[in-house]
């Protein structure tokens, strides 16, 4: 048995581009290692538009979750991945079912597709939703909705299934997942079945805040593996052999970094076989409270998504539209100061090409501590965006603000970073007054930075002093 400990450490620091040069991490039998002899490199294929699961990027790599998870096992195995691109993953299929690649990336086993592939264990558990608009009621049994249409990408397994088992369903095909989304969005249809990894992900990237999780089928849940052509059966031994080398703090690991989510593993109890007649009322009772408080967990989870800054965990500035408004208009109604500062850290982009990327996000991450630390407990910050961090301030009038955005600059700049370089900020003020709006307010917050960095820089900028709404 060979030493495992510290190549498994390097092989979890490393990531997978430079994993793949890893030593063999388990134990192949002989036939196992003659078939990697004879097979030098594995050519596979891949969905190119399936984020945050997988895409192919513009510099033709192969990127996401599924890359970093068969990162690890080609290193672990010694397999050589040769990345085959296709357009879509219509393309994806007609390729592996012409022979072109060896296996495909991560996709469900269906009957359709046990014709020409062989599975291997599963890779990563995922749930699939039920996706409609906020005002469409829960779905408790798809099977009893009529005339309803539901947007499903072709050439999927969910596809595929829904058509099988759910005949009073119009299905309506799309050629992506942002697609099917964005119908149900426009009310052009009535839902869709995502995966909550990619639902979660997608809502928050396209600001569909209107949509919700509506249900859950039982068993439709994503069971995704690798799939391997029919006449390579040592090959998927060797894949599952790295798949079962894989942790679930792995797998944590490589989807928080991707899109930060609580998945939600507890299986709701089928009460639908009972054999006392008097059960059958409190059977279904249970079963409508547990699934009405499992929607309401996945829809918690789904708006801490949209809401939050998932580097900083910061609240975005989604979280703040609503009650950003309703400060603005309290402040106004009676009299009362209100001031934002909007504050940005000074050369952050010679940070980047400096230091590069995860230097930068470090800094950001370091700022947005110690902004939080300086505020009282009424106040606010969320990351604005970029380098831009915006402070909410209650009962502050322009003075005030002021001090504290020169407090906030004192803490950056004596601050040390992780880079080999003092930091500076520059930050901007307003204070609402008359017939302002939150836009506006931040507008001029704007102003005022850009003339604090004109002005040199390090320094605060104040807009609004003389006409500002204090009592």
């Amino acid at each position: 048995m060979r030493k495992r400990h510290w190549p498994i450490l390097i092989c979890i620091a490393l990531c997978a581009a430079s994993a793949a040069q890893a030593a063999p991490l388990v134990e192949l039998n002989a036939s196992q290692r003659a078939y990697l002899q004879a097979h030098p490199t594995l050519p596979l294929c891949v969905d190119p538009d399936w984020w945050p699961f997988e895409i192919i990027d513009k510099h033709g790599r192969h990127a996401g979750i599924a890359a970093e998870l068969i990162g690890i096992i080609a290193a672990r195995t010694g397999l050589q991945i040769a990345l085959q691109h296709t357009d879509s993953w219509e393309d994806s299929l007609r390729a592996s079912q012409a022979g072109r690649c060896l296996a495909l990336s991560f996709l469900n086993s269906t009957p359709d597709r046990e014709q020409w592939l062989i599975f291997t264990a599963p890779l990563l558990s995922d749930p699939n939703v039920i996706i409609t608009r906020e005002e469409h009621p829960f779905v408790s049994d798809i099977a009893s909705l009529r005339g309803k249409r539901i947007a499903l990408p072709r050439g999927t397994a969910m596809a595929e299934r829904v058509a099988r088992d759910f005949p009073n369903l119009s299905i309506v095909f799309t050629d992506s997942e942002r697609e099917a989304l964005a119908l149900v969005a426009e009310r052009k249809v009535d839902m869709t079945l995502r995966s909550l990894i990619v639902a979660a992900h997608t809502i928050k990237a396209e600001g569909w805040f209107s949509l919700k999780i509506s249900g859950q089928i039982p068993g439709y849940d994503n069971q995704l593996r690798m799939g391997v052509l029919k006449s390579e059966q040592t090959l998927r031994e060797i894949l599952d052999l790295g798949i079962a080398s894989l942790s679930e703090a792995e797998h944590r690991q490589i989807v928080d970094r991707h899109v930060p989510i609580q998945m939600v593993t507890r299986e709701v109890t089928d009460y639908t076989v009972v054999a006392w007649l008097g059960l059958v009322l409190a059977a279904v009772l249970a079963t409508s409270l547990l699934w009405m408080s499992r929607l309401r967990s996945l829809n918690r989870q789904l708006r801490n998504q949209a809401e939050t800054d998932a580097l900083t965990g910061l609240p975005n500035r989604n979280a703040l539209n609503a009650s950003f408004e309703l400060d603005v208009a309290r402040a106004q109604r009676f009299c009362r100061p209100l001031s934002v500062i909007l504050l940005d850290i000074d050369h952050f982009k010679a940070v980047n090409d400096d230091f590069g990327h995860l230097t930068g996000d470090k800094v950001l991450v370091e700022c947005g501590q110690l902004i939080k630390a300086q505020l009282r407990t009424v106040d606010s910050v969320c990351r604005w965006g970029g380098e831009e961090f915006l402070v909410i301030c209650q009962e502050t009038t322009p003075e005030q603000a002021w001090q504290l955005a020169e407090r906030l600059l004192l803490q950056v700049r004596g601050h040390t970073f992780p880079c080999p370089r003092q930091l500076t900020a520059s930050a901007g003020v307003a204070t609402v007054r008359a017939g302002d709006s939150a836009a506006g307010l931040v507008q001029r917050a704007d102003e005022a930075l850009y003339a604090a960095k004109h002005g040199g820089r390090d320094q605060v900028g104040l807009i609004g002093h003389c006409e500002s709404y204090v009592n």
